[in-house]
């Protein structure tokens, strides 16, 4: 990601998603809903630039001021929706987060029915480049499911599948143990399409009851209790993810070693 030239500014949408107001996606719909204004002037286009004294509203409010961006992880119980409203009112990730935290955005998603490991951070722009496929961490899961476990049609994960003419590349699984009807496998996989892991599992004749998330990328569930949130200590987030402190224009950010 390069740096953009001081004296052009930078793109409003990305000004947008540093503040922790929301995603860059997010702030590209606000704009063409013209809900942006800089300087008083509606903004019709994402890429305007907005340079350092200019004022940014969003429906009449000011931008926040940037914060340092933050990472936490957060131990997803099952039955959560990772949105922020539910019109049937089922709990919401919002619902269950302890108090006194910042305005904090999921990177990526986990189903209703799954559990484990969820980042969140206060910046649009490092949840932006988290969920990149380039970035390519590995996320891995326990799974449990039921049905006879093929060790053979395990090791052929690796070599990639198709699944419904939609190709998934490399996969790593291992069967851990078997319970009865019911048996243990760690999944292992770098992309993040919806159910991804359920897919597999039914593709493969098993049938998933349940799924935690362990890992993503280099950052672990470990010991963090359901429903538990545990900051991740900026000398981490700084060896792993680079300089993403948005008090420095945001010139660093989302950069990798």
């Amino acid at each position: 990601m390069s740096d953009e030239p001081q004296e052009r500014g930078e793109r409003i949408a990305k000004a947008i998603a540093r503040s922790g107001l929301c995603s860059r996606r997010e702030a590209e719909v606000l704009i063409r809903q013209g809900r942006v204004e800089l300087d008083g002037e509606t903004v019709e286009a994402p890429g305007t630039a907005v340079r350092s004294g200019q004022k940014v509203t969003v429906d009449g409010e000011r931008l926040p001021a940037a914060e340092a961006s933050r990472l936490f992880r957060f131990h997803k119980p099952n039955g959560v929706l990772t949105t922020a409203r539910d019109p049937q009112g089922r709990k919401v990730l919002y619902d269950v987060l302890p108090e006194g935290l910042p305005r904090l955005m999921p990177v990526g998603r986990l189903d209703m029915t799954s559990e484990g490991l969820l980042l969140l951070t206060n910046d649009g722009e490092l949840k932006r480049h988290l969920e990149l496929p380039a970035t390519g961490w590995l996320r891995r899961y326990r799974v449990r499911v039921f049905g006879k476990v093929d060790p053979r049609a395990l090791k052929d994960l690796e070599k990639g599948i198709v699944i419904e003419g939609e190709r998934f590349g490399s996969i790593r699984a291992t069967l851990d143990r078997v319970q009865g009807g019911n048996a243990w496998l760690t999944v292992a996989l770098r992309a993040g399409r919806n159910r991804e892991v359920r897919r597999i599992c039914q593709h493969l004749g098993l049938t998933v009851n349940r799924l935690i998330r362990i890992s993503y990328g280099p950052f672990q569930l470990g010991a963090l209790k359901s429903g538990a949130v545990g900051e991740v200590p900026q000398k981490v987030l700084r060896e792993q993810v680079g300089q993403l402190n948005r008090q420095d224009g945001g010139k660093n950010a989302g950069r990798r070693r």
